[in-house]
């Protein structure tokens, strides 16, 4: 591992446990002072400093382009869900957009059923996919950037996995759209979300369901942070309330402090981001993480838990997909 993201992951501080029925979470913290400057997604978007829009007037399901026409950085989070235009998409990969220029992303459709304009421009949606479709989404865009040095999601995977959110959720929608399930069962979320609060100081989450450490998410600036909290926490909750772990068991400092460890122990691979900086992918036995490094700084790194069953290679047929145009 990067020494200075090996660096960044040990210098992570467990606060006071919190805990609600089957979900537990650590807040993280570090004494690292990192820097550059940087604006979330929602904030720049508000200040109409970032534009988010369709490639062209067709359109290309795989990929959005991205205006900023701030002198600021901004950051789009992996995972992170962008709606309107011809369908919402989810972003396959952690950016760091740079001042006053324009890039094309890497993005995956959560909006199956829609491929009509709605709006010219994208809005932030509020929501992050939940962390076992990012555990999955992590894996594939890894085999991607290893076979094509492209960011690319198995996108028939990303269908599958909002389809069986849906069921399980009992919610249907006429679009196949992620945010329609965050939507109909938001009040069941509302106490998940008054539980797990932000602490000051806070740069991430380290979260468990019933006993077991499901993942992590860890930005550089705690200002940063506090305005992705609640967002990061309905994503771990709405997999805490679907699961069917329910056990309620309190999280394990030693179990928490087990899994950083162990990804040190992750095949590391470095790829060039498609915004500034480096990304790097992490595979171990029953893990997988990413981290986005700047000038020798960790912007944002997460890993999740993986199963037995999520390392095999289900790639086939995604290797040999080309670009397409149509939802």
């Amino acid at each position: 591992m990067h020494s200075d993201i090996k660096k960044y992951l040990s210098s992570f501080e467990l606060g006071k446990a919190q805990h609600f029925e089957n979900m537990g979470v650590f807040p993280l913290f570090s004494d690292i002072n990192h820097s550059p400057k940087y604006l979330i997604l929602k904030d720049a978007i508000a200040q109409q400093i970032l534009s988010v829009n369709e490639i062209d007037e067709g359109g290309s399901v795989p990929e959005l382009k991205v205006i900023n026409k701030g002198e600021k950085l901004v950051l789009l989070l992996d995972g992170e869900e962008l709606m309107g235009a011809k369908q919402n998409r989810v972003l396959n990969t952690s950016i760091l957009i740079e001042g006053e220029s324009e890039t094309v992303i890497p993005v995956s459709c959560t909006e199956k059923g829609r491929w009509s304009y709605v709006s010219k421009e994208f809005s932030d949606s509020g929501t992050v996919i939940t962390p076992s479709v990012r555990m999955k989404k992590a894996k594939s865009v890894a085999h991607s950037l290893e076979n094509s040095s492209e960011f690319r999601a198995d996108q028939g995977e990303v269908w599958n996995s909002i389809k069986s959110i849906s069921r399980e959720a009992n919610v249907e929608s006429e679009t196949g759209a992620m945010r329609d399930v965050y939507e109909q069962k938001g009040g069941d979320l509302e106490d998940y979300l008054k539980k797990f609060s932000f602490v000051d100081g806070q740069k991430g989450l380290l979260t468990f369901i019933g006993g077991d450490v499901i993942g992590f998410d860890f930005v550089s600036q705690d200002s940063a942070f506090k305005d992705l909290h609640g967002k990061l926490v309905k994503s771990y909750a709405m997999e805490a309330f679907l699961g069917k772990n329910k056990k309620k068991v309190k999280p394990d400092k030693k179990k928490a402090k087990a899994f950083i460890e162990e990804t040190f122990q992750c095949k590391e691979k470095k790829y060039e981001s498609v915004g500034k900086g480096w990304d790097f992918r992490y595979e171990g036995k029953n893990i997988v993480g990413s981290a986005l490094r700047y000038r020798s700084k960790v912007i944002h790194t997460a890993f999740f838990r993986a199963d037995e069953g999520d390392r095999e290679d289900k790639m086939s047929g995604f290797r040999s997909r080309r670009r397409y145009r149509t939802g």
